[in-house]
């Protein structure tokens, strides 16, 4: 599903992603680990096609993303650090303002909202207005707009911050089911129990550079955590934090 090539990205004298190549597969959970600073986030919105990278290749679903982005993108829903939601918006009118713009047919738009909204428990709550959402509620919703164009990837950076356990629980079982239907998720997260709860394999990231992957048995030896060995692998140590263009 994720075919990168030597992708990189450099600001002026500051090397904010090293030469990485990276495989993911169809139907495959895959988490990016890494303290604020190592490149996560950066490496996200590069395989998003949000930031160009300097220098790589990035294929999604064996699409180029640099020679047709417009199909590549079409296979993806990325949801970032920090999305943004229309507070004045109701869900439901929200959902059709992404599905137009994902130029969804019509006739099924509104059975799939019903759909999403149902499937993130947010269907009783879908004619009511954003700005009276929840934080869990607000992160579920994002996650629908995300899905309802049912996307081949799913790009997600940092799903889990300020999530109650009921919306975690909700978040970890879409994450499965759209596995289990094929589709591949790509995380970002700092919640390295949940990481190695629900995904198949893992990359930790430090200084710009994959430092380990594996699966989270081939990762962790027998009487370790993650956070032991993710801890051993970054010297725990907090990062800048990664640059915007």
């Amino acid at each position: 599903m994720i075919e990168a090539r030597q992708i990189q990205k450099r600001y002026a004298n500051f090397q904010a992603v090293h030469p990485l190549d990276l495989d993911v597969g169809d139907g495959e959970i895959f988490g990016f680990l890494g303290l604020n600073g190592a490149g996560k986030t950066t490496t996200l919105r590069m395989l998003a096609g949000v930031l160009p990278p300097t220098g790589g290749t990035i294929k999604i679903d064996g699409i180029s993303l640099e020679k047709d982005p417009v199909e590549a993108r079409r296979r993806m829903g990325f949801i970032p650090d920090r999305p943004y939601l229309y507070d004045k918006l109701t869900a439901r009118e929200f959902l059709h303002f992404l599905g137009n713009l994902y130029g969804m047919d019509s006739r099924t738009l509104g059975a799939r909202t019903d759909e999403v909204l149902k499937e993130q428990d947010l269907l009783e709550m879908g004619d009511a207005l954003v700005e009276g959402y929840s934080h869990g509620m607000k992160q579920r919703l994002t996650l629908a707009g995300a899905l309802m164009h049912r996307p081949r990837l799913l790009i997600v950076d940092e799903p889990m911050v300020g999530l109650d356990p009921k919306g975690t629980k909700q978040i970890k079982r879409t994450f499965r089911e759209l596995a289990k239907e094929g589709r591949t998720v790509f995380l970002s997260t700092h919640t390295l129990d949940v990481a190695a709860e629900v995904c198949d394999r893992l990359a930790i990231v430090h200084k710009g550079k994959i430092a380990r992957i594996g699966t989270p048995k081939e990762l962790v030896p027998a009487g370790l955590t993650l956070e032991d060995v993710f801890l051993s692998v970054t010297g725990g140590e907090q990062g800048e934090p990664e640059r915007e263009e």
